[in-house]
């Protein structure tokens, strides 16, 4: 099988439980990190599928972040080409605009664990398990519009748009299903004054409560992970 193309937009965002899972099921991977300056390739011709990660620039930044403009062309390359493309967070936004959609200011940042409602049964069934709600982590304040001919299949009350999917085969979400401890860890202790300055809002949590719950919530986070993902390799280019 040809390579699932895995692309890290900054070092502290990295593929963790996504790339465990590949593993598990032996399918072979490309990483490329673009805060090492590692290039992209020309084209997705030579990968089974496509995987965007997280990161805290915008996604409309392309002037300081050019690498985002690569990622979007090779997300309409994959498209047409049928190569299935997931995106995590800042991933899922780069799939919203690369295919006409738009990314703007959420009117809620979230942190932390928040809650997720899958819009029908068939979603639910197809993506997530069959659970129709979930809790998963998040960390945003920016949010995608649903591009046309994409299918919304995920909401929450305080951010509309949370996943959508194209050809039931192209997953774009806003949150991080890819999460392992050591990396919300580390972004709930050394960005604890960024959560501080937020935590009027509803939607964000502290670093003691991420932290204190933080073996309980993953290990429920990689059940909805493994699930998802178990969708997502079924579409791979074999």
């Amino acid at each position: 099988m040809k390579p699932v193309l895995i692309v890290q937009q900054v070092e502290l965002d990295t593929p963790d439980y996504f790339v465990d899972f590949l593993a598990r099921h032996a399918i072979p991977y490309d990483l490329r990190r673009m805060e090492a300056g590692q290039p992209l390739p020309e084209s997705i011709a030579g990968y089974s599928g496509y995987c965007m990660l997280g990161g805290p620039m915008s996604v409309n930044d392309e002037i300081n972040f050019p690498f985002l403009r690569q990622e979007k062309a090779l997300v309409r390359e994959a498209v047409l080409a049928d190569i299935a493309v997931i995106g995590h967070c800042l991933g899922g936004q780069l799939m919203s605009t690369a295919l006409g959609g738009t990314v703007q200011a959420s009117n809620y940042t979230e942190i932390g664990w928040n809650p997720i409602r899958v819009l029908c049964q068939k979603a639910a069934n197809d993506w997530f398990g069959g659970r129709m709600d979930f809790d998963i982590f998040q960390w945003h304040n920016e949010t995608f519009s649903i591009p046309e001919n994409a299918v919304q299949i995920a909401s929450s009350h305080y951010c509309q748009n949370q996943a959508f999917v194209i050809d039931n085969k192209h997953l774009g979400m806003q949150f991080h299903c890819e999460v392992k401890p050591k990396k919300v860890a580390y972004w709930a202790s050394e960005e604890k004054a960024d959560i501080d300055a937020l935590l009027h809002l509803p939607t964000v949590e502290s670093s003691a409560s991420i932290l204190a719950s933080l073996e309980q919530r993953i290990a429920a986070s990689q059940a909805i992970a493994d699930d998802i993902y178990s969708r997502w390799i079924d579409g791979l280019k074999r």
